[in-house]
């Protein structure tokens, strides 16, 4: 999908493009920023013994990649005939995968506040749904493509003891807001920073709370450093995307002083320009939370 380059968004406007799927009677959205290409399906080397949600291997120019079988991640059948199914190759933490779907049909511009977080009483637990879009009498879906592929190889997420290794750690009392929707990383987050030594976190499920939080506290203070020290964000959140919440840090005179970092799976280098362009002081891709560490570590202590 080379022609994605004409539609990528200005940086920091609270919208996202998401390609439209199908999968069996459902209809799922990916952001466009992930996908790279979309292509007919390919033929497919099985591997033995592979987990099951993976239905073998393709190369493609050169490149050998997994290919995920989405009906099998969301417990259906791929219903769509050979000719209409496609595969969405896409990019995100460093890694390129394929997904295989029904039928690719439509690209919609959204803003982030028209994303409803799906509710507890039908989320469950396991639930791979972070988000949903009405779209007239139809529902998307958007999927947490980082959880499945975590779900296929747990070594492509965040790991605890990369901060291990970095040594003991002196407690810090430094204060970091943490925008982050996903409840698992969430999680993890706590635990790493806490082992990293960090322990006065305060955590918000999207950028529009933490922003909120943000400007209530510039309101009483000019001098935010004093409240807090850092703001650590992801760039797909519900209702405001990272990318606007750091536009809207470093566009309010109080606040413009505080150093973010934006931790997301969409860091590449195709794509670092839009952080740079919002103002943000580093841009680390998910797995890496050594780094990001080691950068909370240079900005606050």
């Amino acid at each position: 999908m080379d022609s994605q380059k004409g539609i990528l968004l200005e940086s920091g406007t609270n919208e996202l493009e998401i390609v439209e799927f199908e999968v069996g009677s459902n209809k799922f959205g990916i952001n466009v920023i992930k996908v790279k290409e979309i292509l007919q399906p390919l033929p497919v080397t099985i591997i033995p013994l592979s987990h099951p949600h993976i239905e073998g291997i393709v190369q493609l120019r050169g490149e050998v990649l997994p290919v995920v079988n989405m009906a099998k991640v969301l417990g259906t059948e791929l219903k769509g005939s050979a000719h209409e199914q496609k595969f969405i190759v896409a990019e995100f933490n460093k890694q390129r995968v394929v997904f295989h779907v029904d039928h690719v049909s439509l690209i919609h511009r959204i803003s982030w506040n028209q994303i409803e977080k799906p509710s507890e009483m039908y989320q469950g637990g396991n639930s791979q749904i972070i988000g949903v879009v009405k779209k007239g009498e139809d529902m998307i879906l958007l999927l947490d493509f980082e959880r499945i592929m975590v779900d296929i190889n747990p070594e492509s997420g965040i790991q605890v003891d990369a901060v291990k290794k970095l040594g003991k750690r002196e407690r810090s009392d430094k204060k970091i807001v943490i925008a982050e929707d996903s409840p698992l990383l969430r999680k993890l987050l706590h635990e790493t920073m806490s082992e990293a030594g960090y322990m006065n976190l305060e955590f918000f499920e999207n950028g529009y709370d933490a922003l909120q939080y943000l400007e209530n506290i510039a309101k009483s203070t000019k001098n935010i450093e004093e409240h807090v020290q850092l703001v650590i964000t992801d760039i797909e959140m519900p209702q405001m995307d990272g990318h606007h919440l750091t536009k809207q840090i470093k566009s309010n005179s109080v606040l413009a002083k505080l150093p973010v970092i934006i931790f997301s799976s969409l860091i590449t280098d195709d794509l670092r320009h839009k952080g740079d362009q919002v103002g943000a002081q580093v841009q680390i891709s998910k797995p890496e939370i050594a780094e990001l560490v080691l950068k909370a570590d240079q900005y606050i202590l």
